[in-house]
């Protein structure tokens, strides 16, 4: 039997859809007892959340003071001490997972496999390589599996379990050089761009930031759609870092992806290739997005994606 520990991701509040993916990819692994650990304070309904994702065998939760920031510095020693009992733990591969793993194969000292989106056998795993233009297999020749799940790669685990929820205890001592000063957080009423199932996208071709609210912003509202953004746009100032998708950005695989002005560079393609819709918009007849575009509208997106707006909200009012 094979027992895995997925490292759970939260806001807080309420239970980070990538934990669910993660739970998708570890249920494909032959003979998988799987064990979600939780670590904050106060976080009893979370771990009920947890809880109820088909395919989990039971929660840990790890609930007190001290664990109320995510550190990768606070959380790694824990899990580290904790990972003897297991043959995999897994983390998404986000923001959260990629900080947090390496630390934990370091503590360990052994190889930290990322971005899993294929499982082969408990030890054999694919990956994407080369901006995802080659596919990796990769065998872990280790006692311990650590990796990270390409979460755009694995649909959400169902809700619908009943899993019992156990307090959890690890004896590691506090680090003292690293503490949390000060959180930033861009609130936003739209969805989150990671887990949307809508995202609307702007590229260099906007011209300004001006242009990329009015445009951009205005057809995510008009659609209930999360924002996104080319690294041209955001590296040209138009959109915030957080917005940006591809493979120094976000991967994301949304229902459906509208890219507006974006040429379609092989390293946006990688953010975005687990789209199941794409729709693009560019007056560049040429432009690589075409080619795994679903929709292509070759033309001016200042005149289409008013008419579209406009069409949309004529929709919804009727």
């Amino acid at each position: 039997m094979s027992e895995v520990l997925i490292i759970a991701e939260h806001d807080g509040a309420r239970l980070n859809p990538s934990t669910a993916r993660c739970v998708t990819c570890a249920s494909q692994i032959e003979g998988a007892r799987i064990t979600i650990g939780l670590w904050g304070s106060g976080i009893a309904a979370i771990a009920a959340q947890a809880a109820a994702l088909q395919g989990v065998a039971r929660v840990l939760s790890f609930d007190a003071p001290g664990n109320a920031a995510p550190l990768a510095a606070v959380l790694a020693p824990q899990v580290a001490a904790l990972a003897k009992a297991y043959t995999h733990v897994l983390a998404p591969s986000t923001t959260f997972g990629k900080d947090l793993l390496p630390r934990i194969a370091a503590l360990l000292n052994l190889p930290a496999l990322s971005d899993i989106m294929a499982v082969e056998s408990p030890q054999r795993f694919r990956r994407p390589i080369y901006a995802g233009n080659a596919i990796l297999t990769v065998e872990v020749d280790a006692p311990l599996v650590l990796a990270t799940v390409r979460t755009a790669s694995f649909q959400a685990a169902p809700a619908g379990g009943s899993a019992p929820v156990e307090a959890g205890e690890v004896s590691v001592a506090p680090p003292t050089h690293t503490r949390l000063v000060e959180l930033a957080v861009t609130h936003s009423d739209r969805p989150d761009l990671q887990t949307a199932r809508r995202v609307v996208s702007g590229g260099r071709a906007l011209g300004s930031a001006e242009k990329f609210q009015s445009v951009v912003q205005d057809l995510a509202d008009a659609l209930g759609a999360a924002v996104g953004a080319s690294r041209a746009a955001v590296d040209a100032g138009y959109a915030a870092n957080d917005l940006q998708v591809g493979q120094t950005g976000k991967i994301i695989a949304p229902d459906l992806y509208i890219a507006l002005g974006i040429s379609g560079a092989i390293q946006h393609m990688t953010g975005i290739k687990d789209a199941r819709t794409i729709v693009a918009i560019n007056k560049d007849a040429d432009a690589p997005i075409f080619e795994a575009a679903d929709i292509g509208l070759v033309g001016d997106l200042f005149e289409i994606v008013p008419a579209l707006r406009a069409a949309i909200q004529s929709r919804s009012r009727t």
